[in-house]
């Protein structure tokens, strides 16, 4: 495995949007029910962040515990429609508890559940994306799970700890801080040797680290640390480091942002704009492109703008909204190519017309913008 040698206080220190995701175990006490003392911690912990200028995301599994502990059920439940009735009745606690708590520290909440087909489908990944953006804007706290009440084999994450990583990446998070029943990772299971060494810091993505974790760690959650590791690797795929802490330690991810070494720090190798802008750049199936005018062209192209209806002038191509498309200036070059807010039909009534009028042509108005800067990367 290959330690790094990295000061750890840049990293978290300086991290805006920030994902938290804390497991069952931890939410639901070993599945004795819902910690209200934990979970008021953890909110305690967001408003100070909050306060501080960060933004958080919360990432909770803990509905199909707490829904077994309101059925009465002691083990869990291998029949899928059982395991959603438990999340059907388990979502409701958990929904309403973390409200208590965020608003006793003056924050709102907002509950949003997901599936892998919402972030698979282009369009409701914007959709998505854009949702969770205007709650942070808000200054809402998003509560996420997995839509547990709809799930099937072919479409659930698994367990949360790959959301949580989905989730860092959707939003292109600068961190992601994954609480858990452990200090951290360890070269072996510590329970059941002696020799463990822990690990502070390593490179996420290490094909080591995969090698040394073990299965699950208990029968109430999902997740075991080859999970953390996996997550951790696919949340550096959009530049985010990765740390797995326990969720009981007091103030961690005050802490944390504070710069404290605690936990196992996993440092993505990429980083944030330079691999979103990266994959963009990579893309070579485009469906289609928008040829803007010479005003456009620059606002663009030299002064790192957005680019708006009004300046284009014509629609290649059959596109839907999120797919890569290319901009071209007048003469017909390539100088730009991003994620397309509005599929190639609207965007074709939406030439040379104002942003104000998008309502008014489309009936909605999904963004003020054709395409985002900050989903635009610049080929020429």
């Amino acid at each position: 495995m290959h330690m790094v040698n990295i000061s750890r206080s840049p990293l978290l220190r300086d991290a805006h949007r920030i994902v938290v995701k804390v497991g069952s175990s931890l939410v639901t006490n070993d599945g004795r029910g819902l910690d209200d003392v934990a979970i008021g911690e953890w909110c305690r912990q967001l408003a100070h962040l909050i306060r501080n200028g960060r933004e958080v995301i919360m990432v909770s599994s803990g509905a199909i515990a707490e829904g077994m502990k309101r059925l009465g059920w002691t083990t869990r439940p291998k029949a899928v429609q059982e395991l959603q009735a438990a999340a059907a009745v388990g979502q409701m606690g958990l929904a309403q508890m973390y409200e208590t708590k965020l608003k006793l520290n003056g924050l709102g909440s907002a509950q949003v559940l997901l599936t892998h087909a919402d972030l698979a489908d282009r369009e409701r990944y914007l959709n998505a994306r854009s949702t969770l953006l205007t709650l942070l804007k808000l200054g809402v706290v998003p509560v996420i799970n997995e839509n547990d009440t709809v799930v099937n084999d072919e479409i659930k994450f698994g367990d949360n700890d790959t959301l949580g990583a989905l989730v860092a990446n959707l939003v292109e998070a600068d961190a992601l801080v994954i609480l858990t029943d452990q200090k951290g990772l360890f070269t072996a299971d510590p329970r059941k040797d002696p020799s463990a060494e822990f690990v502070h810091e390593a490179r996420a993505g290490d094909s080591a680290l995969e090698a040394m974790a073990g299965g699950a760690g208990s029968s109430i959650g999902r997740g075991g640390m080859i999970t953390k590791i996996l997550a951790a690797k696919r949340a550096a795929g959009s530049g985010a480091s990765t740390v797995i802490a326990w969720g009981r330690e007091p103030d961690a991810l005050i802490r944390l942002t504070q710069g404290e070494a605690i936990g196992t720090l996993l440092v993505a190798q990429t980083q944030k704009k330079q691999a979103r802008k990266q994959w963009m750049a990579d893309h070579l199936q485009m469906r289609g492109a928008v040829v803007v005018d010479d005003g456009a062209a620059a606002k663009v192209r030299d002064d790192g703008k957005s680019l708006l209806p009004i300046g284009m002038v014509a629609v290649e191509g059959e596109f839907s909204r999120g797919d890569v498309i290319a901009v071209r200036d007048a003469s017909g070059q390539e100088i730009a190519r991003g994620l397309a807010n509005y599929a190639s039909a609207e965007a074709r009534l939406l030439c040379r017309k104002p942003s104000s009028e998008i309502e008014k042509l489309l009936g909605y108005a999904a963004e003020p913008e054709m395409l985002h800067r900050d989903n635009l990367v610049l080929t020429r």
